[in-house]
């Protein structure tokens, strides 16, 4: 028998439960998974009092599960021995086989049962079919894998499916895109119950290149940009995200591609949807996001740094595209609080 962690006594920690399935994808358990693990261990070593969470790996039925890339997973055991009673936070994750799962009678009457009672639930990547499967996910707003949101939206068309966020927070229900979007959600998470802090230094501990914020695009501005059937086009895209700051003008970016302007411009148009200016503007909004979650740095020095002529134009620029300004960006992703938690620890 599992035992199932009662919620709110101080003395306990969290219980996070994750269910798993034949063919899951193993990154969508062993991502969130992670994050929640480094969180408690970072607790006990700055002294915090907050205990942490308490993480079980439950499954229909018993014995290891393989999956999509045959690694074998030994659950803590089924949902039929776990006590469901106490569970603080819910995860279905997920992979090539929760279509499967979502016609598992027995799992969907124990998620009908067990969710409702849970301080939140949700899903990681195509996950969201088995909580759609148990009419769980009516009427909200989730996200899924890129790949997966229109199959979703069409088996489940009372399910608001949103394909570009990473992460939707619906009330207490939670949903993420695929694979690493799962560590995303599960930062915000360990953000909501321990703070800005400890989710900065577990991200920061977790070697992440950016703690990315729910309502980012699942496409980075270079991988949307890199479709281009042409590799003389992805390698100037890359070479262009790579140097922000330089002079990305159309004559100099046609002069390393060996096109004209006018050449260039089709080029982008076609081949990408969009005009040489309009995805220089994409690359140094997201060069300036990541030097704001990461560095101290000014706004005028970000705004160098990230190609835009001073820090004034980057915040017009940023109330255009992401209705927020660069300041209230660093406020809610940046850096605060990390410094005290490296020497608490």
């Amino acid at each position: 028998m599992i035992p199932g962690m009662r919620r709110g006594h101080r003395h306990n920690p969290l219980s996070v439960v994750f269910v798993a399935y034949e063919g899951m994808n193993a990154i969508d358990l062993s991502g969130p998974l992670e994050v929640f693990a480094t969180a408690t261990r970072l607790l006990r070593e700055s002294g915090k009092t907050h205990p942490g969470y308490a993480l079980t790996i439950v499954a229909a039925k018993p014995g290891a599960i393989v999956t999509s890339s045959g690694l074998h997973v030994l659950p803590h055991g089924t949902i039929a021995e776990y006590r469901s009673r106490g569970v603080d936070t819910l995860f279905v994750v997920g992979g090539f086989g929760s279509r499967e799962a979502a016609k598992v009678p027995a799992l969907l009457q124990w998620l009908r049962r067990t969710a409702p009672g849970a301080r939140r639930y949700g899903s990681v990547c195509t996950g969201a079919f088995v909580l759609a499967a148990a009419g769980l996910l009516d009427g909200r707003r989730v996200a899924t894998h890129w790949n997966a949101a229109r199959e979703l939206a069409d088996k489940h068309p009372q399910v608001r499916v949103d394909p570009a966020p990473i992460f939707v927070k619906d009330g207490n229900v939670f949903t993420s895109a695929g694979v690493s979007a799962g560590i995303d959600l599960a930062l915000s998470l360990v953000e909501d119950d321990l703070g800005s802090e400890i989710a900065l230094a577990i991200a920061k501990y977790m070697v992440l290149y950016l703690r990315r914020p729910g309502d980012q695009s699942q496409y980075s501005a270079p991988l949307r940009l890199q479709q281009s059937s042409t590799r003389s086009m992805r390698d100037l895209i890359s070479w262009a995200a790579e140097h922000p700051s330089d002079d990305l003008s159309v004559p100099v970016l046609a002069r390393r591609a060996a096109l004209s302007p006018r050449q260039l411009s089709r080029v982008f148009k076609s081949e990408l949807g969009v005009s040489p200016a309009h995805a220089v503007e994409a690359l140094r909004i997201e060069a300036a996001q990541r030097t704001l979650c990461a560095s101290r740095h000014s706004l005028e020095e970000v705004a160098g740094r990230s190609g835009f002529p001073s820090a004034d134009v980057m915040r017009r620029t940023f109330l255009r595209v992401l209705k927020v300004t660069p300041s209230d960006y660093r406020a809610r992703f940046g850096l605060e609080g990390v410094a005290a938690m490296d020497r608490a620890s």
